[in-house]
């Protein structure tokens, strides 16, 4: 299934030449180390080789940055949309011009092939592009008056200063995402990235200043998650927190944000439910669920947890299923023909061995794989779990691991009752031939997101975000601008 090769240190070189291997935090425009000198390692999880080492910040390095931010924000904010549209695409231009320099900086920290870690770049560029076209459109509305000498208006205005803490399974594209649309809207922001995953979001912040993102608009702060988020949570100058990661997380930061009474975006963990009716088409369903599901080993908050099977198709959907999740090649993700990287570290790995042991404890059997990968490190074998049922922990836990539990139904309704019968509420996709069934399927899951015969679903120009304890907002599309503004009313009296 493949080999893991130990990273040339061309590599790491490589990205060094090209100016965006950094390895201080951006406050202020300018790159600075921790002010106790401290610093944490940055690893390769399939090598277990180090990167470099970046600075682990705490609250007055975040507090910092929060006051450039601020300070910034004014003139940041009084910019036409047009000039702020121009540094968006000039940034855009950018990152597209250093994809591949970019998309290695990724594998090599986060582990994903590369051909995904390409994919997440043009992805997280689009972000961009779209909200820098997005900037010009921000419009408000004139209000019919209920008198004859008055004239009512409705302004949008950029909420202030925006604290963004983001996720490693997608290093570029959660923080372009976030980035994206606060800078349009007139906001500046203050970004902490996982400790897992800094120097993509420095590279994206390096190509932000190339691009002329004035100095304290865009800021990066990395190392001490408590404190960093304490400091965004206790701050007056922060008006607005967004979030991606766990729904434990998101809970203590939806609380903490109510001293200050911060508006609040949330995009928390996910339980999808993956719909096969008897009349889908198999090969149809047997792609979709397969790119639904292993997409970056499985650790994407959109991915096929649970995939559900009518009956009738059972055995041979999970028959064709298991051969195609057969075919995939694990190992490094620079190596060529890699489907499947390693986890990003090893409580991902004991949190997988654990709810696949529930699972056999349970009742379930092992179709395929089932155990660590004979690459050593952080490899698990891609798995495919029969006669799973709703109780197991592995369907009722995100798993985020390369993980497939199926799940036999008989009727439509029952269907949905298992795919509804979780907190969760992010993704789900379904499979089916039936155009009418296709409707009242979608109508009745309760998830923000729903694929119809497709797997991957995700884009700039829809909405993302979810329901139930999933999150708050969205993101992505027009939509996702409002997340950043607030509604004045203006009464002009005395006309």
């Amino acid at each position: 299934m493949g080999t893991v090769t130990q990273q040339p240190a061309v590599s790491v070189n490589r990205l060094r030449e090209s100016g965006l291997l950094k390895t201080q935090g951006l406050i202020g425009g300018k790159w600075v180390d921790a002010y106790d000198g401290k610093t944490i390692k940055v690893e390769n999880p399939a090598t277990g080789e180090l990167i470099a080492n970046v600075p682990f910040m705490g609250k007055k390095e975040a507090g910092d940055a929060i006051s450039s931010a601020y300070s910034t924000f004014n003139s940041w904010s009084k910019l036409s949309a047009s000039e702020r549209s121009k540094c968006l695409r000039k940034w855009y231009d950018l990152l597209l011009a250093h994809k591949d320099d970019l998309a290695l900086l990724i594998t090599l920290e986060q582990g994903k092939p590369l051909k995904e870690a390409l994919g997440e770049v043009a992805y997280g560029a689009s972000f961009i592009e779209f909200f820098a076209e997005e900037a010009k459109r921000t419009y408000g509305d004139v209000i019919p008056p209920t008198q004859n000498d008055r004239r009512l208006l409705v302004l949008k205005q950029p909420v202030g200063v925006v604290g963004a803490i983001t996720p490693w399974n997608f290093p570029l594209a959660m923080i372009a995402r976030k980035a994206g649309p606060a800078l349009a809207s007139g906001c500046t922001i203050v970004v902490k990235p996982s400790e897992y995953t800094p120097l993509t979001a420095l590279a994206a912040a390096e190509l932000a200043l190339q691009a002329g993102i004035p100095p304290g608009a865009l800021n990066v702060v990395l190392g001490n998650s408590s404190e960093i988020g304490d400091a965004l949570l206790e701050s007056t100058q922060v008006r607005k927190l967004t979030f991606t990661g766990s729904t434990a997380v998101g809970k203590k930061l939806m609380a903490g944000s109510a001293n200050t009474v911060k508006k609040v975006s949330l995009e928390l963990g996910g339980n999808a439910p993956c719909i096969v009716f008897d009349d889908a088409e198999i090969d149809v369903a047997v792609k979709g669920s397969l790119a639904a599901k292993f997409r970056n080993s499985g650790q994407t908050c959109v991915c096929a947890n649970r995939i559900l099977v009518q009956e009738g198709i059972y055995e041979k959907f999970a028959n064709a299923f298991s051969e195609a999740v057969k075919n995939m090649q694990v190992g490094n993700g620079l190596d060529e023909g890699v489907a499947q990287g390693p986890l990003i570290n090893e409580a991902a790995v004991e949190k997988v061995e654990r709810l696949v042991k529930d699972a056999t404890s349970k009742g379930a059997n092992i179709v395929l794989g089932g155990k660590r990968h004979s690459l050593g490190m952080t490899f698990y074998e891609p798995t495919v779990i029969g006669n799973a049922n709703n109780e197991m922990l592995v369907c009722r836990e995100e798993v985020f691991g390369p993980v497939a539990p199926l799940l036999r139904f008989k009727t439509e309704d029952e269907a949905i009752r298992i795919a509804n019968d979780t907190n969760a509420g992010l993704a789900a996709y379904i499979f089916t031939q039936c155009i009418p069934r296709s409707w009242r399927v979608s109508e009745a899951l309760e998830y923000g997101l729903v694929g119809v015969n497709e797997g991957l679903i995700s884009t700039e120009v829809a909405p993302f975000g979810g329901v139930k304890q999933s999150g708050l907002g969205r993101e992505g599309s027009k939509y996702g601008m409002d997340e950043y503004m607030e509604l004045k009313y203006v009464c002009f009296g005395n006309i």
